[in-house]
């Protein structure tokens, strides 16, 4: 993605505008900041000559401009003391957020979008919406963790027939989606670290697959094997995307894990962990076909000096969690 200066402008009004919503002390100025963060996104997710990004801007508008108009209706609502509506002020920001039940628009949308605008969609604008949802969390506690348990299992089997990857990681993204929502139940701490660990494994997995123009399994299948370098640090990242231990995407695992334990949260504990299983069939899926990695239009060979930058940054994201596991652990305490 090319940061022409309308695009770094368009950035910029993004970020405000989650700035503005998490910052707010009235439901309005959070709608405002919301809608300012809509309408950022929009054009970044337009590019010419690209009918798909055409048709991903349009369902993506379309979908959030549904549930501000839910998330409007109901903030009015609670504000006239009329408390039952703050379900459907949860259910907007679970719609906002792609999780399940209110995940169809998700995976489709995904699809439509480059790698970059892609790993905005599935880190950037989950934190409004995860943070507007903590405020109602000890009301709608049963609503989170029902979502929270459809977000597994949807996440988890809708993968499993999948052979395009950015649709495949917006499954992954709602599976994550419901570790995060448990984390979210424990406290806002835990989730904070889980949405910074998953924000670090996805961006290392999604800048591999950006610089070597994958999109889909065939990509990953090639007769010229680039360096096996490439191939570990494809390997390490997607199943540290996974959970898998030792790497870094199980420490924030292991933190929910014990928090759920303390809590007596078995029931959700369950489900996430078998969803777990599901999901780990996909990374390895994936992994056996990354170890052949390669494309007709890998940039590898072109741009060396980002080649090794990349991959020292991947290795570092990937192994960091087991230089720290106490540090990170006591930051949730």
């Amino acid at each position: 993605m090319v940061f022409s200066p309308s695009r770094c402008l368009f950035t910029s009004t993004l970020i405000l505008g989650i700035a503005i919503s998490i910052s707010s002390n009235s439901w309005f100025a959070a709608w405002m900041g919301l809608e300012l963060n809509l309408l950022s996104f929009i054009p970044l997710i337009f590019m010419k000559h690209n009918q798909y990004s055409s048709e991903a801007a349009l369902k993506y508008f379309l979908i959030q401009a549904l549930g501000s108009t839910v998330l409007l209706i109901s903030a009015v609502m609670i504000m006239m003391k009329m408390q039952m509506f703050s379900a459907p002020l949860s259910a907007a920001l679970l719609l906002k957020a792609g999780s399940a039940p209110f995940h169809f628009w998700f995976p489709p949308t995904l699809e439509g979008m480059m790698w970059p605008q892609a790993l905005v969609l599935m880190t950037v604008q989950k934190i409004t919406p995860m943070f507007l949802l903590s405020y109602y969390i000890v009301d709608q506690a049963l609503l989170i963790s029902i979502a929270a348990m459809m977000s597994a299992v949807v996440g988890a089997l809708g993968g499993l027939n999948q052979t395009l990857l950015r649709k495949l990681l917006g499954y992954s993204s709602i599976n994550h989606m419901a570790w995060m929502m448990a984390a979210l139940l424990m406290s806002e701490s835990t989730w904070l670290l889980y949405f910074m660990v998953y924000s670090a494994m996805s961006f290392s997995v999604v800048m591999l697959f950006h610089f070597s123009q994958t999109f889909h399994f065939n990509h990953l299948m090639n007769h010229t094997p680039p360096s096996p370098v490439i191939k570990l640090v494809m390997f390490m990242s997607l199943l540290s995307l996974g959970g898998l231990p030792p790497f870094t995407g199980f420490i924030p695992k292991w933190v929910v894990i014990q928090q759920l334990c303390w809590s007596s949260n078995f029931l959700l504990l369950v489900i996430l962990l078998g969803s777990s299983l599901f999901t780990l069939f996909y990374y390895l899926r994936i992994t056996l076909m990354s170890l052949v990695l390669s494309s007709s239009k890998t940039k590898w060979s072109i741009k060396s000096a980002l080649k090794n930058k990349l991959i020292i940054m991947t290795l570092f994201i990937n192994l960091v969690g087991l230089l720290i596991p106490s540090t990170a652990y006591s930051f949730m305490m």
